[in-house]
C-alpha cells in the first residue's frame, strides 16, 4: 500500500495542482489530505473543489475548523502580535471569500481518520493526538510525549509546513510538510509518500510551480498582507 499524504494547502490552488500530477504519476494508492485547505492565500474554495472534485480523503485542519465554524482566531499560537494580526486578516478574508457550501463542508471533515494497511495501523491527524493546532515539531519534547502514548503503529501529521519522518522505537512520526505555504526556505510545494509493505518507507517529494502567481494574486489583494507574498516566495516562516 502506497500512501501520498499532502497537508496545509492554504488556498493555494496552484501548487495543489502541480501536486496531484505529480502524484499521479507515482503509482499511489490512495491520497490522503491532513488539513488546513485554507487561509493565507487568496483561492480557498478552488482548493476544496479540487479535494471533492478528485474524492481526496481529507481532514481538518485548525484554520478548516476556524473558517468552518465561524470562529475569530485560527488557533495558531503567535508569539509576534503582528503576526497574530496578519491571521486575523487573513481570516477576514478567508471567511468573506469561502462560499456558505464549501463552510459545510469544512465543518464536517473528521479530525482524524485510523486504517490498518499490511499489518500496520497508520493514524492521521492535523496537529497532533491531543489538539488540532498542537506542533509536533522534529525532536521536541511534545512529539516524545505523543508518540510515547501512541497506541498505532505510524503517526501522521502536518500543521508545522516541514516535513519530516523519524522513528520512535518502534513507531513512526511522519510530518506531510505544507503543499502550499511551505517553511523548508524554498518555494517549492512538498509532500510525502508513504510506502506500506513489512515496514514503512517515507519520501519527501518537492514539486516546482509556478508560485510567483499565487504571490503576486495576494499582492494585488487589498485584504491579505503583502508578507504573505513574500513567504511563498521564500518558503520561511520569516
Amino acid at each position: 500500500m502506497k500512501i501520498a499524504v499532502i497537508s496545509d494547502i492554504h488556498s493555494n490552488v496552484y501548487a495543489l495542482n502541480e501536486v496531484l500530477v505529480d502524484i499521479k504519476n507515482r503509482n499511489v494508492d490512495m491520497i490522503v489530505c491532513t488539513g488546513d485547505l485554507v487561509g493565507y492565500g487568496t483561492r480557498p474554495n478552488e482548493v476544496i473543489e479540487v479535494l471533492r472534485k478528485e474524492k481526496i480523503l481529507t481532514i481538518m485542519g485548525n484554520y478548516d475548523d476556524a473558517i468552518g465554524n465561524f470562529k475569530i482566531v485560527c488557533g495558531c499560537d503567535y508569539k509576534d502580535p503582528k503576526d497574530a494580526e496578519k491571521a486575523a486578516l487573513s481570516m477576514h478574508f478567508t471567511s468573506e471569500k469561502t462560499t456558505d457550501e464549501n463552510k459545510e463542508y469544512l465543518r464536517n471533515l473528521p479530525k482524524e481518520i485510523t486504517f490498518t494497511f499490511n499489518n500496520k495501523t497508520i493514524r492521521f491527524v492535523h496537529g497532533s493526538t491531543r489538539l488540532i493546532n498542537e506542533y509536533l515539531k522534529e525532536n521536541s519534547k511534545e512529539s516524545e510525549e505523543v508518540m510515547r502514548e501512541l497506541k498505532e503503529d505510524i503517526l501522521v501529521c502536518g500543521h508545522t509546513h516541514i516535513p519530516y519522518s523519524k522513528y520512535y522505537g518502534d513507531k513512526l512520526l511522519v510530518n506531510a510538510g505544507s503543499v502550499g505555504k511551505p517553511k523548508t526556505n524554498s518555494p517549492n510545494a512538498n509532500y510525502v509518500t508513504i510506502d506500506i509493505n513489512s515496514s514503512a518507507k517515507v519520501e519527501i517529494i518537492e514539486v516546482p510551480y509556478d508560485f510567483e502567481k499565487i504571490a503576486k494574486e495576494i499582492e494585488e489583494n487589498e485584504i491579505l498582507p503583502n508578507d504573505f507574498a513574500g513567504l511563498i516566495r521564500q518558503g520561511s516562516a520569516k
